[in-house]
């Protein structure tokens, strides 16, 4: 066994085994109390202390020396989870810890409360798509939410059906070709450029063509770059360190991609200025064409009458334009996935889409509440699969949990989404499709 030194006492201990893990000597995690604010809270509050075996195991792509991606990491950490059911410290690297919390009692505690989102995670992206609504809190998060709101509303929202219809008979027909053969190919890429020509057309009126010009557009291959070299940037401790990441060759690309990026939104933005200088109100604009979700960030005014910045707009822009395309196609993949696994689902899927369609070949607003086994199976999805698996938050004072342990000021709070969807005390068999079994039953008894 090879032994690392570490701030204050104790080691970080590495061993190879089948499969290489970190071992984080607790004694050792827990004596610089100046560093982590987290040190008399793990004393015994999380079974740390108590548990037969002194040590906690990380996985290897948590490591900072390494990073190995086998995708077993968030079942790793349900397997913890069943040990310690509501909470439990979990290191990334030598240094950060955090309270992972998986509980649903423990993360209404903490959702409920204002703390803040911590910047472990969201200082990543914040430089691309500035303090939108995923980056920013506090009174400006509020404002911005209230001011965006109009762009939810049905009446908004009914015309993008169609839109999306159309991005997905774009995506069928490239699947045409595969349907006859035995070729295998990534789903989730086509699913992913889907969805962002959906988001495209929806919410800014643009037609990117980008799921035939994937190869050639600049702007979709910019958006592509930054989304897996934040998501790198995230899982590989050293580039944790603005100076590490700037100078490395990854930091390079991500800057150009971010210039590319941010120009295309202020052209985007700048070129629906000019088209709107003459409007003064949106309901002018709806009578000509239906309208979009930059037509709301623009016309957005609180109650003194002041809009967004060009700042804020661009923020909002990019925000949606990454979280409104990557999470959904994530969903849609997964959703896809299990119905694959469960053909028997997936028949009665279909013979629903189809009674629902009634020889339509396009989905409308109303045929939306036809298909509620397809609905059950989305959902059931989501939970097995969610598409963020986890949220950040980080307490700004003392935090009293409902057994009455308390996490003191300071602490970084994780909120396991995957692990509380796999938690064996709300759930009686978390890996089993519950949702699906309890569609069966309604299937069968016209519940």
């Amino acid at each position: 066994m090879e032994e690392i030194p570490r701030v204050g006492q104790g080691t970080l201990n590495v061993r190879s085994m089948d499969k290489e893990v970190i071992q984080v000597d607790h004694t050792a995690a827990l004596t610089n109390a100046g560093r982590d604010p987290l040190h008399e809270a793990f004393k015994g509050g999380w079974g740390i202390a108590e548990c037969e075996r002194p040590h906690l195991e990380l996985p290897q792509s948590l490591k900072m020396e390494k990073t190995k991606q086998d995708g077993t990491d968030l079942d790793k950490i349900v397997e913890w989870g069943q040990q310690y059911p509501y909470a439990f410290p979990q290191w990334f690297g030598p240094f950060f810890c955090f309270l992972n919390i998986h509980h649903p009692d423990y993360v209404k505690t903490i959702l409920t409360s204002t703390e803040p989102k911590a910047d472990f995670v969201y200082k990543f992206v914040e430089d691309w798509i500035g303090e939108g609504l995923l980056v920013s809190q506090g009174q400006k998060w509020f404002q911005h939410r209230r001011l965006l709101t109009p762009g939810f509303h049905y009446d908004v929202l009914k015309p993008y059906v169609k839109l999306m219809s159309d991005s997905a008979k774009t995506m069928l027909k490239k699947w045409e070709r595969y349907a006859n053969t035995n070729e295998p190919f990534e789903l989730f890429e086509h699913v992913s450029l889907m969805t962002l020509d959906s988001i495209l057309k929806c919410a800014f009126s643009y037609s990117s063509n980008c799921q035939t010009e994937s190869g050639t557009n600049t702007y979709i291959k910019a958006v592509y770059d930054l989304s897996n070299l934040i998501n790198l940037r995230i899982r590989t401790f050293p580039y944790h360190s603005d100076f590490i990441f700037y100078l490395s060759p990854h930091g390079y690309r991500y800057r150009k991609a971010r210039r590319v990026a941010q120009s295309h939104t202020e052209e985007v933005i700048r070129k629906r200025k000019e088209a709107l200088k003459k409007e003064k109100e949106l309901k002018h604009i709806q009578a000509k064409r239906n309208l979009d979700f930059l037509d709301i960030l623009l016309f957005a005014r609180d109650e003194e009458q002041q809009g967004l910045s060009d700042e804020d707009i661009r923020a909002e822009v990019d925000t949606f334009m990454f979280e409104g395309h990557d999470t959904t196609a994530s969903g849609i993949s997964f959703t896809l996935y299990c119905l694959a696994c469960h053909p028997e689902h997936q028949k009665l899927c279909r013979d629903e889409i189809i009674e629902a369609l009634d020889g339509k070949d396009t989905m409308e607003w109303e045929d939306l509440s036809k298909i509620p086994y397809t609905t059950m199976c989305i959902k059931e999805s989501l939970r097995l699969y969610p598409p963020v698996p986890g949220i950040f938050r980080r307490t700004t004072k003392p935090i009293t949990f409902f057994d009455g342990r308390t996490l003191p000021e300071g602490s970084y709070v994780g909120t396991f989404i995957y692990g509380i969807h796999r938690n064996p005390l709300v759930w009686e068999n978390p890996e089993a499709s519950q949702g699906l079994i309890a569609g069966d039953m309604c299937v069968t008894t016209g519940c």
